[in-house]
Formats: structure tokens, C-alpha cells, sequence
């Protein structure tokens, strides 16, 4: 588990604690350990009891907790809540909008306890007379829940990559066979994906069974395609068996789009191939490489086989050269203790430095968000203070004074122009009022870009994946007005943003718009996202050109200087 994958089960026991009306001191001890193992610097998957204890704020009992989630992931406080809680109100405990006050409410007035009943009671208008809801509420949590009932069954990529790669690993041990390899959404890097797509290049596979490394769930025994689980979490997965001879022509032809196979197989060949139905003898042997050269093509990344006639661009001589994660210089997007951050500017300062990059831009919440203990003027100037001073500490290494400026209603940033031209770079960002029309959000946006202290837009559409859909926005407008305005654009690299969403990054370049992959990180593990920020820029055709953060710290500098 990780650091954050231990706090956020705290987090759910002082939840469900306070849905179940406990003692309100036990429910704050519970918030704070989830507050406190956040921003814990070392894994507690390898820490002692004595070495949890020692940690600022810890007691034996959290301590004693962390010990039972380090051996088996699960507490038994939280898993005695959970077993006493409808599962459908823990359920609801994940649906924005709904707060502990309104969960409880809904299951004491209205007995509702999962979110079909409550999706049922809003469209019989129910909810209307409850007090602290109304017509507009009751719309709100309506969208919420057909949101989350889109969005069921389904997975970030980051929550499946790892277990995806040591599946492969595992299978290619079992059988003793190099020939197996991801395929579908998951090798084209798509960030949500309905289960684990994989190849195999043999059709006798029953030793992955008997091994219990995947559980079968269906396989009608006429087709090469077997339904699977993963034995411990369950996570769907499917399994397609190939000729060892045409491992390479099936891995290819299972990793495109419909889209992309037939602008490959029945155009950019000599002579069209039947994909659809035999194994074409014409590419016996090959692989994908060789399949690509043979429709003189280069080798087309996985990444990009669902961009749109991507095959006719490169046939007129489009060249991709995708950015890759050791092209990033620096971290742009970071929070401290200053504001919600979990760790000290110091301690992320030192890391992002241990990981080799060569500068940070600290943005810690401006003054606006005060949910987020954003910074009012004095405490601005304060940590502008300590950026010097560690500046001078950590030399050659660079920390870049930035801020993350909510856009307010209006489109304006929450400082004026005295406290604005003291920062390095501005990152301005939509954190309240989500609830717009399209044409309103995309003129607060706007306003904000013409902002001439605006240097990157931050999280241009608010959503969080299969949490919360973004406000709607006029995509080309807002590029637009960046081109005009010479304002960057972020990339969030938190896997549950992604947002600039991939898709909109080609007419992003094409207009001249430079890009930020930003990790929006809040503790030390988060800086670790720029690895997801780079697999969504890839799918988009970002080169490290046109990423402002693969610059180095002295380009960097001159960059935003001239935007000042």
C-alpha cells in the first residue's frame, strides 16, 4: 500500500465514525492520522511499530492500526463500521455533493441507503422538502449519481498499471513463453479502462489457471478469448491466445482502434489484408515492426493508434517524436505545508531534488481558498522569505516563487497587481462555483487568461475522472485565447484530472500553445505523477519542445520572464 492508500482509510473510519454519530474527539484523532500519514516521508509498508510511534503525532493505538492495515491491508475498526454500514451508504460516501450531514439526513429521513434509492427518490422528487436541499441540489446530486452509475466497473489507468505489468511477468513465467504482452485501452495508455487487456502467443494456457494466477470467469471453448479475474481484488481481465506465428500481427491488431486497423490494413498496404477474420499468411513471422516497414511505415507507438488518421499523417510526412519522462527538468505544480500540502517547502524541495530534477515551482493556494489554507498577503511575503533562504541553501538547484490564484466568478484573480508581479509565475485555476453553463465558464476562463499576470491555466475543466464530470467549456476558445495571450497550458498529471484532457493537445500545438505537465503534487509521493502527465502528453503528440517544465531552470526562467 501506499502512504496516501494507508491515510485514506483513516480517513473513511472518521467518516463512517461520524455517520454512526461517535464521540466527535475519536472521529478528530482518526482525521488527523489521515492528515498525518500523508505527508509521512518514509513507506509504511516498511516501518516498525516503534518507527510509526515516533512519527509526530502518533500514538500507540493509530500506530497499533497501521501494523493491522501493513499485514493484511484491512482494520478492524474500519472493517466492523463497514460491516454495520449499508455498503450502498458507504458507496455514497464517494459521490460529490454529499456530505456526511446530508448522507445521514437522507438515511434517517427518507431510509434511503444506496445510490439507486437515491437516484430513484430525485427523479419522484423527494429530496425538495429535506432541509439544506432544494430544486438545485436535488439536480446537482442527480447528475452526481448518473455520473457515478456511468462510471461503475471502471478503473483509473494508475490503479491498474502496476498490476497489469506484474500480470505479464507472472505469465510469462508460468508458461514460460516471452510471447505475452498488454494489449488494448491499457497498451494505448487510455486513462480509464474497463478491465486488463492481455496477449498470449500459445493457446495451451491452463497452467495460469491451475497456479491461481488469474481465476476464469468465461470461455465459451470455440474462440481464443477467456474472461478472467485477478484472485485478490477481482479486477476483470481478459485473455485472447494467438499463433506464436502471428503473436506480432495479433499484438498489433488488438492494440489499434477499428479506426486505425483499417486505415493500416486496407490502405496503407499495396494490397489490401483481410484483418478481420484469418491470420494473413503474408505476415507470418513478423512483428510489429517488421508489419509497419512492410506498409512503409515506421514503427507507430501504442500510445497514438487511436489518434485520428494518424496513419495518412505520417504517410505525408509528419515525423512523432513523443516527449518521455526523462525529459522533464522541473516540477511546476507543488504544494506545502503552507497551504494543504502534506510535507514542508523544504522537504519538497529536497525531494524533487533527490529525483533529480533541477528546479521546483512551489504554488501553494492563494488567499481565496481558504478550505485549503491559502495564503493571505503577509503569509505570501513570508514564504517568499524562506524561498530565499533555501534557495541560497540548496544552490544550484532552483526554487521558482509561484502561486496557484483561484479565478474568481468573474474571471479575476484573488490578488491585485502588487502582490501578482512578485511571483515567478502565476498558475490560475477554477477551485469554486463549478456549477456553470458553458458560455459562462468559458469567459471566466477567458477573462482570466487575458489576465497579463496569468502564466499557466491550471486544470482547465475541473473534473475529476469518474468522480465529476468538468464544467463545459469551449475548447478552441480557451486555447485560443492562450495563443493570444502566450498563457501555457496545464496538463494536471494527477491521474484522477488528466486535465487538459490528451485530445485537445494537438489543436493546442497546432496554435502554438506551449504545455505544462504539472503533478499538482501535495505531498512527496504526488511528484511522482508527472509519470502519468507524460503517458496522457504522449497520447496527445506532445514533443519536449513545446513542454515548457522539459526546458532547463535558466530557459525556464527566461521564458516566464518575458511573459512579466
Amino acid at each position: 500500500m501506499t502512504n496516501k492508500e494507508y491515510a485514506n482509510q483513516f480517513q473513511t473510519l472518521a467518516k463512517l465514525m461520524e455517520l454512526n454519530g461517535e464521540n466527535s474527539y475519536r472521529i478528530k484523532s482518526y482525521s488527523n492520522a489521515y492528515r498525518i500519514l500523508r505527508g509521512v516521508t518514509e513507506a509504511l509498508d516498511d516501518m516498525s511499530l516503534a518507527e510509526v510511534k515516533q512519527v509526530k503525532g502518533i500514538g500507540d493505538a493509530i500506530g497499533q492500526k497501521v501494523m493491522e492495515l501493513q499485514k493484511d491491508g484491512k482494520m478492524k475498526l474500519l472493517e466492523d463500521y463497514k460491516a454495520t454500514t449499508p455498503t450502498g451508504i458507504v458507496q455514497l460516501l464517494g459521490i460529490k455533493g454529499l456530505g456526511i450531514k446530508k448522507i445521514k439526513l437522507l438515511w434517517e429521513e427518507l431510509e434511503i441507503q444506496s445510490p439507486g434509492e437515491l437516484l430513484y427518490a430525485c427523479n419522484e422528487n423527494r429530496l425538495v422538502s429535506l432541509k439544506g436541499f432544494g430544486i438545485k441540489t436535488q439536480a446537482t446530486i442527480k447528475k452526481q449519481l448518473e455520473y457515478f452509475f456511468q462510471s461503475i466497473d471502471k478503473f483509473h489507468f494508475a490503479k491498474l498499471e502496476e498490476e497489469a505489468e506484474n500480470l505479464v511477468l507472472d505469465i510469462q513465467e508460468t508458461l514460460d513463453t516471452e510471447l505475452v504482452s498488454l494489449t488494448g485501452k491499457i497498451r494505448r495508455l487510455e486513462p480509464i479502462l474497463e478491465a486488463i487487456a492481455i496477449l498470449i502467443g500459445q493457446h495451451d494456457i491452463q497452467a495460469i489457471f491451475d497456479e491461481n494466477i488469474l481465476v476464469l470467469d468465461k470461455h465459451d471453448g470455440t474462440t481464443p478469448v477467456y474472461h478472467c479475474k485477478t484472485p485478490d481484488q477481482g479486477i476483470p481481465v481478459i485473455l485472447c491466445t494467438s499463433d506464436a506465428d502471428f503473436f506480432g500481427y495479433n499484438l498489433l491488431r488488438t492494440t489499434g482502434t477499428e479506426s486505425f486497423n483499417k486505415d493500416l490494413f486496407e490502405t496503407a498496404f499495396d494490397t489490401p489484408i483481410d484483418w478481420r477474420h484469418n491470420n494473413p499468411q503474408e505476415l507470418k513471422g513478423m512483428d510489429e515492426q517488421a508489419i509497419f516497414a512492410a506498409a512503409g511505415l515506421p514503427f507507430i507507438a501504442p500510445e497514438i493508434r487511436d489518434v485520428s488518421k494518424i496513419i495518412f499523417k505520417i504517410k505525408g510526412g509528419f515525423v512523432p517524436e513523443l516527449i518521455q519522462e526523462q525529459d522533464i527538468k522541473g516540477i511546476l505544480h507543488a504544494h506545502s505545508t503552507w497551504s494543504d500540502g502534506a510535507n514542508t517547502l523544504e522537504q519538497m524541495a529536497t525531494y524533487v531534488q533527490e529525483q533529480g530534477y533541477t528546479y521546483l515551482g512551489i504554488t501553494d493556494h492563494s488567499k481565496s481558498a481558504f478550505y485549503a489554507n491559502g495564503l493571505q498577503v503577509e503569509r505570501v511575503l513570508a514564504q517568499m522569505e524562506e524561498i530565499d533562504a533555501l534557495n541560497e541553501k540548496l544552490a544550484p538547484f532552483k526554487i521558482f516563487k509561484g502561486i496557484e490564484s483561484d479565478i474568481l466568478y468573474d474571471g479575476s484573480l484573488d490578488y491585485d497587481h502588487t502582490i501578482l508581479e512578485k511571483f515567478d509565475f502565476v498558475i490560475a485555476s477554477i477551485h469554486s462555483t463549478l456549477r456553470m453553463d458553458k458560455d459562462r465558464a468559458t469567459q471566466r476562463l477567458i477573462t482570466a487568461i487575458k489576465n497579463p499576470y496569468t502564466t499557466i491555466l491550471g486544470h482547465p475543466t475541473g473534473r475529476i475522472l469518474l468522480s465529476r464530470e468538468g464544467y463545459p467549456i469551449d475548447h478552441k476558445a480557451v486555447i485560443d485565447a492562450c495563443a493570444a495571450h502566450r498563457v501555457i497550458i496545464e496538463i494536471n498529471a494527477n491521474p484522477l484530472r488528466l486535465d487538459l484532457d490528451h485530445t485537445w493537445i494537438p489543436y493546442a500545438l497546432e496554435q502554438g500553445v506551449k504545455i505544462a505537465i504539472n503533478p499538482d503534487a501535495h505531498s512527496l509521493e504526488g511528484v511522482h505523477d508527472v509519470h502519468f502527465g507524460v503517458l496522457a502528453a504522449r497520447k496527445g503528440l506532445l514533443n519536449k519542445e513545446m513542454c515548457v517544465n522539459s526546458l532547463s531552470a535558466s530557459d525556464f526562467e527566461a521564458l516566464i520572464s518575458t511573459k512579466k
